[in-house]
């Protein structure tokens, strides 16, 4: 395996843990309160609409796409996501965000699916449409940013398939992670682990969209280790500077407000 190709599994299965980690959550909560049945059910058919989404999208990507025009295109998107990352990861580290609360983000969704009377309904063994719907919908849209960093990764190295096992590997591990810890996800660094993702999505978008315009880096795909070590500098730079100072509680709201959509 080359530089690049575990660079690239290493980078999908850091993003796909991250964001399987945020479907986990609510699928736990959603199977203490609606039933495991339904919890279980909703997240398998999450999985495998997104897995149809990547064969019936990659393949013809990888397939009938010209390379150049693929890799500048996917780079374009990797430094957008790449980016969004980053930035959210750079404002938390540096105190003008809120780190990411997983234990927070299952008390709430517990609160929200408890019954009239106040108390949890696990309805044991019985299918419940809420419990199916809320796991399928918590599993499709985070695994949808997945699906967007498999084809990128995936098709603009020609290596689909090693990017599609890097992402199943990863919701295996977290699964059996979650399976272990029960709700207590807040112990996996996923604050760090967004950080990480988002300077390697970020070095990959610079890499593509500069070889799929004709220009070589140095060194060829170890060009990749030198643009992540550049992006470590100075997001540690921007973290440091950032620290130094503390706008206003008012300028916070209004200049770093935190969008919805990819890298949250």
């Amino acid at each position: 395996m080359s530089t690049t190709e575990a660079t690239l599994a290493l980078a999908v299965f850091l993003a796909s843990a991250v964001e399987m980690v945020e479907a986990l959550t609510i699928v736990l909560a959603t199977g203490a309160t609606r039933g495991w049945r339904s919890a279980i059910e909703g997240s398998a058919a999450g999985v495998g609409l997104l897995a149809v989404l990547v064969a019936a999208v990659g393949v013809p990507l990888v397939r009938y796409v010209p390379i150049a025009t693929l890799r500048v295109v996917i780079g374009a998107l990797l430094l957008v996501l790449g980016l969004s990352w980053l930035r959210q990861a750079i404002l938390r580290a540096s105190g003008h965000r809120a780190p990411h609360d997983e234990d927070r983000v299952y008390s709430d969704t517990v609160a929200r699916l408890r019954d009239q009377s106040g108390q949890a309904s696990p309805m044991n063994g019985r299918r419940d449409a809420l419990g199916f719907v809320v796991s399928f919908k918590a599993v499709l849209l985070e695994g949808m940013e997945v699906v967007l960093i498999v084809l990128s990764l995936g098709a603009s190295a020609h290596r689909l398939g090693l990017a599609a096992v890097s992402a199943a590997a990863a919701v295996i591990v977290v699964g059996f992670v979650g399976v272990l810890v029960a709700r207590q996800l807040s112990a996996i660094p996923e604050n760090i682990l967004k950080m990480a993702v988002g300077i390697m999505l970020t070095s990959f978008g610079v890499f593509w969209v500069t070889e799929g315009m004709g220009l070589h880096w140095p060194g060829s795909d170890l060009a990749v280790l030198g643009l992540i070590a550049g992006f470590v500098g100075v997001s540690g730079f921007a973290v440091a500077w950032m620290r130094t100072f503390r706008a206003a509680p008012g300028q916070v709201a209004a200049v770093l407000a935190e969008p919805r959509g990819v890298g949250r």
